[in-house]
């Protein structure tokens, strides 16, 4: 399958796990109504829908389409990494029980892992 050409700073997240500065991503304040998908293969993660603002810097999403994000525990323990299901490009963690929604679930993913198509 061939991907998207990612710029260097979009590798070092996607590919090798790297985190963008907080409040510095292109969606993280996004509103537009549309879909997220994964920078790497264009595969849809994320309605907008689905987001909200925590506060955090980084978009942030309370649930995923289904089947279209993994969820691998990081060696520590202690944060669940969340990757495209079908690339395996890394986007961000997913945290529970913070109270932000009611599903109780924050997708804390990093904007250069994503791209956005508007309704």
């Amino acid at each position: 399958m061939a991907y998207n050409e990612l710029s260097e700073q979009e590798q070092y997240v996607i590919l090798h796990k790297g985190t963008e500065r907080a409040f510095a991503g292109k969606y993280f304040d996004h509103k537009e109504s549309g879909i997220y998908k994964c920078r790497q293969c264009n595969t849809p993660l994320f309605t907008s829908d689905v987001k909200f603002d925590s506060g955090t810097g980084w978009p942030s999403f309370d649930d995923a389409i289904t089947g279209a994000v993994e969820e691998i525990r990081d060696a520590d323990g202690r944060r669940v990494e969340i990757v495209c299901a079908n690339c395996g490009g890394h986007l961000g963690h997913v945290f529970r029980g913070e109270g932000f929604t009611s599903k109780q679930t924050r997708h804390c993913v990093n904007s250069i892992s994503l791209d956005f198509e508007a309704k």
